[in-house]
């Protein structure tokens, strides 16, 4: 019987989740939404939105820490930088959207940021193996 109580409270966890990600989505475009709060809105949406992953699912354990751990505490706090009122109403079209549309909307420049990633990360794995390819940057 606890074991029930616990997957039901697990999914509508997940679920708040989606739709405060989707919520961000808004708050980015709202006037009343603190600077602070639009800049870690974007670097979330931009992640949680994007078609692909910081780190591949197929990776283990690694693979999800970034869905389980990393992703729902920025959002986490970016919704505590939202003041009550704009977050209210970003939660409403989040679930107007949801419930018209079935899913997340997909942000192209998640993909982008993804992909800067791992290209800095490439580089700087080039740059550490092989320092002296890289001497004409100073």
């Amino acid at each position: 019987m606890a074991q029930a109580g616990l997957s039901e409270r697990l999914r509508a966890w997940a679920a708040r989740l989606k739709r405060d990600g989707v919520a961000l989505w808004f708050a980015l475009r709202h006037p009343d939404t603190p600077r602070a709060a639009k800049v870690l809105a974007f670097i979330v949406v931009a992640y949680a939105l994007s078609p692909i992953d910081l780190v591949p699912d197929f990776i283990p354990v690694l693979g999800y820490v970034d869905d389980v751990l990393l992703l729902p505490a920025l959002i986490w706090l970016a919704v505590r930088l939202i003041p009550p009122v704009v977050l209210a109403q970003c939660r409403t079209r989040a679930d107007e959207w949801m419930q018209l549309t079935g899913r997340k909307p997909s942000v192209w420049q998640g993909a982008l940021l993804v992909f800067a990633v791992w290209l800095a990360l490439g580089l700087a794995l080039w740059w550490w193996l092989e320092p002296g390819k890289l001497a004409w940057w100073g």
